[in-house]
């Protein structure tokens, strides 16, 4: 008998001047027409979606402002897409921000422990993973692995002596300084390896 968890479909960076600094776009549906594994959504829309999360963390920022109170980290449910997608954000002290959208039926396994999915993730990993998940979201905390190994990924990427974050990109006078999006190829390696290996219940670092 097969089950559906949750499953990540994109990973994106955006830099502190809410600048997109990398996307990650992994598939968790089947194309109709070749069986194959493909994306939920087109590159544009989840570019478009990403986009759609700034909003939610400016809006929290003001609130906590007001409030007196200190945001940063984890800031949890940004806002549910539709009945699939939902997107969860986290905020690091220097106004880095990374986006997991996680498409909420995006991985099918066997409950006797096989998986329909390409993966060597172990048969207890994958009945953790269905055991722990829920059919309207997950559990609070639940991607702090993921945002760790990010954040651990864009720490490593900034010791990179040949990696400039605070690089102007050609813009109007005046504007404020971008950094020129992510190029790196182990970094990009190392998103995609953590979209991929992360199941819900996970507890060590990725």
């Amino acid at each position: 008998m097969a089950t559906s968890i949750p499953s990540i479909a994109c990973l994106g960076v955006i830099g502190r001047h809410n600048n997109p600094l990398h996307t990650t776009i992994l598939p968790t549906t089947t194309d109709p027409k070749t069986g194959a594994p493909a994306p939920l959504r087109t590159p544009l829309q989840f570019s478009l979606l990403l986009s759609s999360t700034l909003d939610v963390f400016a809006s929290r920022a003001r609130h906590a402002s007001a409030s007196g109170t200190l945001l940063s980290g984890d800031f949890g449910l940004l806002h549910a897409v539709d009945d699939r997608l939902a997107a969860y954000g986290w905020e690091t002290n220097t106004g880095v921000k990374f986006v997991v959208v996680v498409d909420m039926r995006g991985r099918t396994l066997d409950r006797t422990g096989g998986s329909t999915a390409s993966s060597s993730k172990s048969a207890a990993a994958a009945a953790a993973a269905a055991a722990s998940a829920t059919g309207v979201g997950l559990r609070e905390g639940e991607l702090k692995v993921v945002f760790r190994a990010m954040q651990t990924a864009y720490v490593r990427l900034l010791q990179n002596p040949f990696y400039d974050p605070d690089e102007a990109a050609a813009g109007a006078a005046g504007a404020a300084a971008l950094g020129k999006r992510i190029t790196s190829r182990k970094f990009a390696e190392e998103m995609r390896r953590i979209g991929e290996v992360w199941v819900p219940g996970s507890v060590n670092a990725l």
